[in-house]
């Protein structure tokens, strides 16, 4: 914790309601307290465990409803061979250098998708 400010998306209110945004609230604040006390105050903890469920807050907030359709396409990248123009898709960026085409072991090309 670098900063002792605690932050709430707005969302969250408009999505589930104040009764949601309270146990978001007292799950900070016991991250909060916790800190200050020097314990343990992530989330795998034990003390964070113990204070959480005697405040009564939330261990995780629920995600929010059109969170899942930001993702279109799992692949970011695409591979392709310059000599049988083969198509190797990728999630992350890979130094294309470093590889050869499975099939005819031609050089590859990085592009973005």
């Amino acid at each position: 914790m670098k900063t002792h400010n605690i932050e709430i998306n707005p969302h969250q209110l408009n999505a589930y309601g104040e009764a949601e945004v309270e146990k978001i609230i007292k799950h900070e604040l016991c991250h909060y307290h916790l800190h200050l006390a020097k314990k343990g105050y992530q989330h795998r903890d034990p003390d964070f465990k113990a204070l959480l469920k005697q405040v009564g807050g939330s261990r995780y907030c629920k995600s929010l409803p059109d969170q899942g359709k930001k993702r279109v396409l799992p692949y970011r990248y695409k591979l392709v061979c310059q000599t049988c123009k083969t198509v190797y898709m990728r999630k992350r960026k890979v130094d294309p250098r470093r590889y050869r085409c499975g099939k005819c072991r031609g050089e590859l090309k990085l592009t973005t998708v």
